[in-house]
């Protein structure tokens, strides 16, 4: 009988600890109008841009402003390769991505229904046949384990709900030689005309991606706004 009762206190300590753990990896407060009330590992978490915000992503000026032909060198992209676009959302970067994988296949990855909508009607209307629609959650990616090449992220790290998590999510669906490239608005520099909550600093990413399981291995600075880095398991 001691045995038991011994047994069932270990359960409840673990228990209880995996509770206190969940609870401390996030805080809750006031700050940026634009973020939410969310906080993870000294960083405010920005609002997220919903489908209203097409016709910016879709901007015109967009190719030069962020510079998308650097940006997909970066990439190193070849055929044949598996690619999750996270946060894909009206399928910017994944149609561009899609014309240079060949028989390779695009996983353009969004947690908004409308989003999924407008990318299923895009590649119906450009005729895209490599592109899949994938609707995620807010903690996680909802790919299979081990099965991606490479994950893109433009601007949409710094808005993850649960990043941990997400984070979590992202190493387990990458190949054990997969790659991250996330793409972040330099908080470093006052030149880049967003909005700070819309920023990350390359000590900031590193330290949360640290915490996922990932290290950096590069940091392009070719793009005229953007961080553009490179994470491996």
């Amino acid at each position: 009988m001691k045995q038991f009762h011994r047994i069932q206190l270990i359960i409840l300590c673990l228990f209880v600890a995996l509770c206190t753990n969940g609870q401390e990896r996030y805080t809750f407060k006031g700050g940026d109008v634009n973020g939410i009330r969310k906080w993870y590992m000294g960083r405010q978490i920005a609002q997220v841009m919903s489908h209203y915000g097409i016709e910016w992503l879709e901007r015109p000026e967009r190719d030069f402003e962020e510079n998308t032909l650097a940006l997909l060198k970066n990439l190193n992209l070849k055929p044949g390769m598996k690619v999750a676009d996270i946060g894909a959302g009206s399928g910017y970067h994944s149609r561009l991505i899609a014309k240079q994988i060949g028989n390779g296949k695009v996983y353009a990855v969004d947690v908004e229904q409308e989003m999924i909508a407008f990318l299923n009607e895009r590649i119906k209307r450009e005729k895209i046949s490599n592109i899949q629609p994938v609707l995620g959650s807010e903690t996680s990616v909802l790919l299979p384990a081990e099965s991606i090449d490479l994950m893109l992220l433009v601007d949409v790290y710094h808005e993850f709900s649960f990043p941990y998590e997400m984070g979590t999510s992202m190493y387990n669906a990458l190949k054990p030689s997969g790659k991250i490239v996330l793409v972040e608005f330099r908080m470093e520099d006052d030149a880049v005309p967003i909005k700070t909550i819309h920023k990350m600093s390359e000590s900031q990413t590193i330290k949360e991606m640290k915490k996922a399981g990932f290290r950096l291995e590069k940091n392009y600075t070719n793009l005229p706004w953007q961080h553009c880095m490179v994470f491996v398991k």
